[in-house]
């Protein structure tokens, strides 16, 4: 079988990444792989060393890159994008933080006339809730929207240039201005970020005995609590107005839902009212979660979940992955469950439906465990 052909990167380097965090070694990796010469700059030598050991680039020490992303806290970027676009008179350069407004406005109040056009502000919408070069994937932004947020100054090689960026490491071009950008991200990024973390604070009062009953549902209601406290402290105060907003709405909805309950607790219940509240909370939020787009973007798709008992045990979860290959089943997500000390986990395969029985059938003859849901 022939290799596939070689697809040359479209980005021009050299590429300087200011900042070797999650999203900046990521860059570097799939710059990296697609044949782009990659410069990296950190205030850390240690941050900026690791990354330069997980293959991301190489230390900046002289040249003139054409182009400079920044992928600094926001609370520094204004000033490391004004600093790299003096540095570097001919770069283009983007930064990549999670809130565009105020920072293009810092920007272009102190940028030169010759500097404004060589300025573009850009967001992937990529990330986990771990930090640091050490977390950083090759594969971080594939299929994921990158927002392009283009100033009234931008050049039109400056948007090409962000353009081929987000081709080149596997994202989906999105452009849309400063306010809508942040006004979006408020909703599906930054509040969701601020629920998981108040969710989460309430379990540090939980008793022994009640953290022992955790199920996968607070899982996942709090993955994303475990996030760095000083960086998103920074995007939050950063995107305050449209934050502010939607938690104002938030808020609302949960005083409804308290007065429900207050209801029911007084009267009972069946109390008049208090039921029609809860369902229509539960309701809205199932409206909610059938509007959010599918893994391969468009409206989401259905999908059947086979669910596997697999013993805890080391290469387990390999194997169960391997016969899953052999009945020839591709598996569209995946969520695991476990319950404290126990000795298995549930392993939850998401199937297309024309697949589930195929997939039960193959693995109960292979000696599985099947669970029917």
């Amino acid at each position: 079988m022939s290799e596939p052909a070689f697809t040359p990167a479209a980005t021009a380097g050299p590429v300087k990444i200011v900042g070797t965090g999650l999203l900046g070694t990521s860059i570097g990796l799939a710059l990296c792989a697609a044949g782009v010469e990659v410069w990296l700059s950190d205030a850390s030598p240690v941050a900026l060393a690791l990354a330069r050991d997980m293959g991301a680039g190489v230390p900046y020490t002289s040249g003139e890159p054409a182009l400079v992303v920044v992928a600094t806290p926001p609370d520094v970027t204004p000033a490391t994008v004004l600093s790299e676009l003096a540095a570097h008179e001919h770069a283009v350069v983007t930064d990549v933080a999670s809130v565009k407004s105020l920072i293009a406005e810092d920007v272009l109040a102190q940028a030169g006339a010759a500097q404004a056009p060589r300025y573009i502000g850009s967001h992937p919408m990529a990330g986990r809730e771990r930090s640091g070069a050490a977390a950083a994937d090759i594969d971080l932004f594939v299929g994921r929207p990158w927002v392009i947020v283009s100033t009234p100054h931008s050049s039109g090689a400056a948007r090409a240039a962000i353009r081929n960026l987000a081709l080149d490491v596997s994202a989906v071009p999105v452009t849309l201005d400063g306010n809508s950008h942040d006004e979006a991200v408020a909703l599906v990024s930054h509040v969701p970020q601020i629920a998981a973390s108040l969710v989460a604070a309430r379990l540090t009062e939980a008793s022994p005995e009640a953290l022992s009953l955790a199920g996968q549902g607070v899982r996942d209601v709090t993955r994303i609590a475990a996030s760095a406290p000083q960086l998103w402290a920074a995007i939050l105060a950063g995107n305050a107005r449209h934050v502010a907003a939607a938690l104002r709405a938030l808020r609302e909805d949960v005083d409804t839902l308290v007065e429900a309950l207050e209801l029911a607790e007084a009267q009972g219940p069946m109390a008049p009212g208090a039921l029609r509240d809860l369902v229509d909370a539960i309701a809205r939020g199932n409206a909610g979660v059938a509007r959010i787009p599918g893994k391969h973007g468009g409206a989401p798709r259905r999908y059947a979940t086979v669910v596997v008992v697999v013993p805890d045990e080391p290469g387990r979860l390999g194997e169960l992955f391997s016969a899953v290959g052999d009945i020839g089943v591709n598996i569209e997500d995946l969520q695991l469950e476990h319950s404290a000390g126990a000795p298995v986990g549930m392993a939850h395969l998401a199937v297309v439906p024309s697949a589930a029985a195929v997939l039960e059938a193959g693995l109960t003859e292979r000696g599985w465990r099947v669970v029917a849901e």
